[in-house]
């Protein structure tokens, strides 16, 4: 599946964010297509879901779109991952802006919010928590139903102590599911349902000017609490591409809960990732797999604390030229491949385009200016560093390796870390008297790109 014909403005849609909830009634009118405006919980507050999705629904019920509804058996939609963005040059509009050299937090750039919620205004004060809402729902029952299962949830979404964000998918989104699927274990309906709530306090503008949001799930192999990625496709508002919002901001006494038509099911691990988009990374997998790294990312014998891959395209791969990429996948070229793939993968740093976690157990600097940062990543290919920028202007992010090649799809969460899709194949720079010189573009000689390898092919860290 390609998307190379997709508007070439889409990468910009995908960066997009939306200010203000009444903006949402302006989405996707064509495919009527409704997010409620809820600015406050008014009159019978046991009601306030039921009217909220009520006029969701009125949009909806001629939706006769299929294609997006599918839940694939690895636990997301990964086909809808590429949808916001292409992987089609576009044009950039920053490439003069400075970067500030300073290093992201090792924590997220936007902590959650504790304590009591703060409510934007609203005609009358909630009364109900949000576990309150849901259960008192008719279009929730199938969510309540479950988490009822886990008492220590119903307390959590019960108690004022603390603020929390429910993407609450109705009871339409479960319809998805096929009828002969079976009923999973407990331990990962647990994790699905942790992995709809938000640690913190995020209505609809929030949740707009976020990139990623951290949830109450934690994987093993992260490090971290699990994230959420959001995105305005041509789809409209969506959490992990292809869940969408069909109602906001509806406030509890201990949080805000906002409708989706999907349910949200945690993402598997990179190298799954991968191997379910062969459209676009069927040469990278191929490259995986001849060099034996793709069992090494897909194992648990090789425990790490999250990570960064920065995945390269077939297109990626096919600008690097006939000759280079004939010699690389030659069995001459397999140990050099090996050592080009390294320098794609970093462990134990995950890098979001808003937060950056850290359990390499190296002292970072930290600063408040999240907006624009540098930071030097580490990779597996022995004393070889990935040269980080990221800046945003406005709605937009762009991150730039190596201060060329570009980030064209970001922040593809993932189990054991994050896949930030690059646009060109990374290739260690080499050094020109005191000078290093990074690669810009050009066609590679098989000489260049061996004397840039060379020094690697017999000294690669083992992940």
């Amino acid at each position: 599946m390609r998307f190379i014909q997709v508007l070439p403005l889409l990468p910009l849609a995908s960066a997009f964010v939306i200010t203000e909830p009444h903006v949402f009634e302006s989405i996707d009118k064509t495919r009527k297509t409704v997010v409620d405006e809820t600015q406050g919980v008014i009159g019978k507050a046991q009601h306030v879901l039921d009217d909220a999705f009520a006029k969701a629904f009125d949009g909806l019920k001629d939706l006769g779109d299929k294609a997006h509804h599918k839940i694939h058996e690895t636990g997301c939609d990964v086909d809808s991952w590429l949808e916001g963005s292409s992987f089609e040059e576009y044009q950039q509009f920053f490439d003069d802006s400075d970067h500030p050299h300073h290093p992201p937090h090792d924590k997220p750039h936007h902590p959650p919010h504790h304590g009591r919620p703060h409510h934007p205004p609203h005609h009358e004060k909630p009364n109900q928590t949000v576990y309150e809402l849901i259960s008192k729902s008719k279009y929730t029952t199938k969510l309540a139903k479950l988490v009822d299962e886990f008492p220590d949830l119903v307390d959590k979404l019960n108690s004022t102590k603390a603020n929390y964000t429910i993407f609450a998918p109705t009871d339409e989104a479960f319809e998805k599911i096929p009828d002969h699927g079976k009923k999973p274990s407990k331990e990962i309906l647990e994790k699905v349902l942790l992995y709809h709530v938000a640690d913190g306090f995020y209505p609809a503008g929030r949740v707009l000017h976020s990139y990623t949001i951290p949830t109450l799930l934690e994987p093993e192999l992260l490090g971290h609490q699990q994230r959420l990625t959001v995105r305005v496709t041509l789809k409209g508002p969506t959490i992990n591409f292809y869940s969408k919002l069909v109602a906001v901001n509806i406030f509890g006494t201990n949080g805000v809960i906002h409708g989706v038509d999907h349910i949200i099911l945690p993402p598997p691990q990179v190298a799954t990732i991968v191997d379910l988009l062969p459209g676009e990374f069927s040469t990278l997998e191929l490259a995986l797999t001849k060099t034996g790294l793709f069992n090494k990312i897909n194992s648990t014998d090789y425990p790490h604390n999250g990570g960064t891959f920065f995945a390269p395209s077939n297109f990626a791969f096919k600008k690097l030229g006939p000759r280079a990429n004939a010699f690389l996948f030659s069995q001459y070229g397999l140990k050099y491949l090996k050592a080009l793939l390294e320098y794609h993968i970093v462990v134990d740093q995950t890098l979001y385009s808003d937060a950056f976690f850290d359990q390499s157990g190296e002292d970072e600097e930290e600063t408040d200016d999240y907006r624009n940062f540098h930071v030097d990543l580490p990779t597996i290919l022995k004393g070889k560093y990935l040269s980080v920028d990221s800046a945003r202007y406005g709605p937009f992010v762009e991150i730039r390796i190596n201060a060329f090649s570009r980030v064209t799809i970001h922040d593809g969460v993932a189990s054991d870390g994050v896949i930030q899709v690059v646009s060109d194949v990374l290739i260690p720079p080499k050094t020109e008297g005191a000078e290093r010189v990074y690669w810009t573009g050009d066609e590679l000689s098989v000489d260049d790109l061996k004397e840039r390898l060379a020094p690697f092919i017999d000294e690669n860290l083992e992940l």
